[in-house]
């Protein structure tokens, strides 16, 4: 089936689209049909054989755009009111946003909380300040970074929040083989969870490490200098050893012999 990826407005997953007549063109905003109703998006793929999840009805019109401009200014009045609520019968937790469909029938309302809270008891008083069928999402740490966005580590905007499309599996593993140190305010995000680089170029260094001997083992030069490995440097491809009189040797992997 003839697609193009989309993505909407609150987060950076593209979705595969179909389309009925000519392809629009990457970079356009378009109207779709999603489970919630019509929706606006950016067509972000050239046109390509997917599975489709809807379709897309238009490319977007300028009164399509001047609506929902409208409607989302609509849903920062609801998503105020909501935090007002909140904060006056003393719920902890996070507003993130309010948004409507382009028809103005569904507003979807995403939020987070350390624990579990009941929001539907607000649904009757939003139904009739939005005049829209009210959803309520909640977000756990990782996708709250996504949909608001944020600065990473490396002072560009967190890949969540830019371009990766699935969460994967990251561990503390990931840290200890790339010499990392293991305070979480070196290898936690804005999220408080563990960096989601620390997968990418994990592989790499496991091929790396092969090549040295383990940390705390003992390990010998040829030149006979002997000690505890007591540092990795795989990318150097060295080890720093401890000998017994209590001095560094720094030894290249070329180098190094392993005592058995």
């Amino acid at each position: 089936m003839e697609c193009v990826g989309v993505r909407f407005t609150h987060g950076p997953k593209i979705y595969d689209y179909k389309y009925s007549d000519l392809p629009p063109p990457v970079g356009s905003w378009v109207v779709v049909r999603t489970a919630r109703g019509l929706e606006l998006a950016k067509v972000r793929t050239e046109p390509h054989l997917g599975n489709a999840v809807g379709e897309v009805v238009r490319v977007a019109t300028p009164e399509d755009l001047d609506n929902h401009a409208r409607l989302k200014s609509r849903g920062e009045e609801v998503q105020w009111w909501l935090k007002a609520r909140l904060r006056r019968e003393g719920i902890r937790a996070k507003v993130l946003g309010c948004e409507f469909t382009l028809d103005g029938n569904h507003i979807s309302v995403h939020y987070s909380a350390e624990e579990r809270i009941d929001l539907r008891r607000w649904v009757n008083e939003l139904n009739k300040l939005a005049g829209a069928r009210v959803e309520f999402i909640a977000l756990g740490p990782r996708d709250q970074t996504a949909y608001l966005g944020t600065l990473g580590a490396c002072g560009m905007e967190s890949c969540c929040s830019s371009w990766l499309q699935d969460f994967a599996q990251v561990s503390i593993k990931m840290a200890r083989d790339q010499q990392l140190p293991l305070s979480p305010e070196k290898i936690s995000g804005p999220c408080g969870r563990l960096l989601c680089c620390l997968q990418y170029e994990h592989e790499h260094y496991q091929e790396l490490l092969a090549d040295l001997p383990r940390k705390n083992s003992k390990a010998c030069s040829i030149q006979g200098t002997c000690g505890k490995v007591a540092k990795l440097n795989p990318l150097a491809g060295t080890v720093d050893l401890i000998t017994e009189e209590g001095s560094w040797v720094t030894v290249h992997k070329s180098e190094l012999k392993q005592e058995r």
